[in-house]
């Protein structure tokens, strides 16, 4: 039991004192180069410009936090430019990538005036986990900017081609893939194509012809995606010859998907993992004071890009990439053991 006139004479426990760390403390005890560069980092990263970190980031460190001049920035950048040379130098002769998305992407950071723009690769592991393959300024439509990517990434050792690739109609890119790489296939983005074909038809038809170019894409077989693709130009073709030409010249590349998994469909009918990646790089990029240079706007991009690249999610159905890694055949999504199954 519990001696009550012990309890009451008894001293009072000693609890230690918590003691508060300040910011600027902190940056005087060795770490606060390290801190600033880790604070440094994400502010530069969506457009806060170097004259208005020392204001941006007192409430954090102090005003009198040290290292928070336009130097440290470019210090920071000069360590960006060092981890990007060694990224793109890495070997790549135990990578494997059964699918890759390409796409040329411009930014709104006005940069300098030239027809330069971004031009990325990303993979897909046969574990089924996205990764940046290829970055890279170049011009979107030459096949010379496409082909000294592809080359590159070939000779550090990307010697098994990848089963197919996703990408819009830039015709460099698809000659520079067969010159690099013939016997990948070519699945042509929807998006892009609808786009294109919408373009064509005045605005008032466009919910109209939108819902006509879903049925096409979104068929559970090829056959009656190629039977929805025939209605279209019959629809169509007498009035709008060049939208059902747009369409069609393209059959081939457009309705590839349905020879992989369906549970891979979504991944292989857009090019939306580069799309969904710089939707976030344009949001902060727009925002960037002053223009940016061809160097800074591009290991901008690379360090954000590599940011994103820790929330990517892995593909559905990764567990099929092995089958399509054996050459197993899949009809209209489905494996050709399973089809001859159901087939019984």
């Amino acid at each position: 039991m519990c001696n009550a006139r012990r309890c009451a004479t008894a001293p009072p426990m000693c609890r230690p004192k918590r003691r508060s760390v300040s910011p600027l403390a902190f940056c005087r005890n060795g770490r606060g180069a390290r801190a600033a560069s880790m604070l440094c980092c994400p502010c530069y990263l969506r457009g806060i410009s170097t004259g208005d970190f020392q204001d941006a980031l007192a409430a954090i460190l102090g005003k009198d936090a040290p290292n928070l001049s336009p130097g440290v920035v470019s210090r920071l950048t000069g360590e960006w430019q060092q981890e990007y040379d060694r990224w793109q130098r890495r070997d790549l002769s135990a990578r494997r990538y059964v699918y890759i998305w390409a796409d040329g992407v411009y930014l709104q950071a006005r940069m300098e005036p030239q027809a330069e723009c971004m031009l990325v690769i990303l993979g897909a592991t046969p574990e089924g986990k996205k990764e940046l393959v290829g970055f890279q300024v170049g011009v979107r439509e030459s096949a010379q900017s496409w082909r000294e990517l592809l080359v590159d990434i070939k000779v550090r050792g990307l010697a098994v081609p990848p089963e197919i690739a996703v990408g819009d109609g830039a015709m460099g890119f698809w000659r520079a893939l067969d010159e690099v790489f013939p016997s990948t296939r070519h699945q042509r983005c929807w998006v892009h194509k609808i786009a294109n074909v919408l373009n064509k038809f005045p605005k008032s038809m466009q919910p109209t012809v939108k819902a006509d170019l879903r049925e096409i894409w979104q068929a559970d077989t090829r056959a009656t995606a190629e039977t929805a693709m025939e209605t279209f130009s019959e629809k169509y073709g007498a009035k709008y010859e060049k939208a059902v030409t747009c369409l069609t010249k393209d059959r081939k590349a457009l309705l590839a998907f349905y020879d992989f998994p369906a549970d891979h469909w979504d991944h292989l009918r857009t090019g939306n993992p580069i799309e969904s990646v710089f939707a976030a790089v344009r949001h902060r990029t727009v925002r960037t004071k002053g223009a940016l240079s061809q160097k800074t706007a591009k290991l901008m991009v690379f360090k954000l890009v590599q940011a994103a690249a820790k929330t990517w999610r892995r593909l559905k159905g990764a567990n099929q990439l092995p089958l399509v890694i054996k050459g197993v055949t899949f009809t209209d999504g489905v494996a050709e053991n399973d089809t001859e199954n159901r087939a019984a």
